[in-house]
């Protein structure tokens, strides 16, 4: 039988940068511009290094698991591909996923390809 506080922690899992299993180094494009982002700590060239890091924690470094937000787009035809390429905490990520328009694209990804 385990204790109390060794069960919570069971429960609640890692948390924090000390508990990872590896640097967080990705590579984020879309059209003709990339940026890299580096987590724990953020870095890397993206303007918004904290809050998209702090987006991908949210969803375990997994951009298809993104919530896109409700925002108003124009139905104009203009494909942009999103890419993410790297490792997040050790874990090699790879996604790449094609929008109607950069507004969609935005509202799909927040923060993340805000640069």
């Amino acid at each position: 039988m385990i204790g109390l506080a060794t069960a919570f922690a069971v429960l609640a899992g890692p948390t924090g940068p000390a508990t990872a299993a590896g640097p967080s180094k990705l590579t984020l494009a879309y059209e003709t511009r990339s940026v890299k982002l580096t987590c724990a700590p953020a870095g890397g060239g993206h303007p918004k290094a904290d809050q998209a890091c702090a987006t991908l924690s949210g969803i375990g470094g997994n951009p298809a698991k993104l919530k896109g937000g409700d925002s108003l787009c124009m139905l104009l035809y203009q494909p942009v591909t999103a890419s993410v390429k790297g490792t997040w905490r050790g874990k090699a990520v790879k996604w790449r996923q094609t929008f109607g328009n950069s507004c969609e694209m935005t509202r799909a990804t927040g923060v993340l390809f805000d640069f």
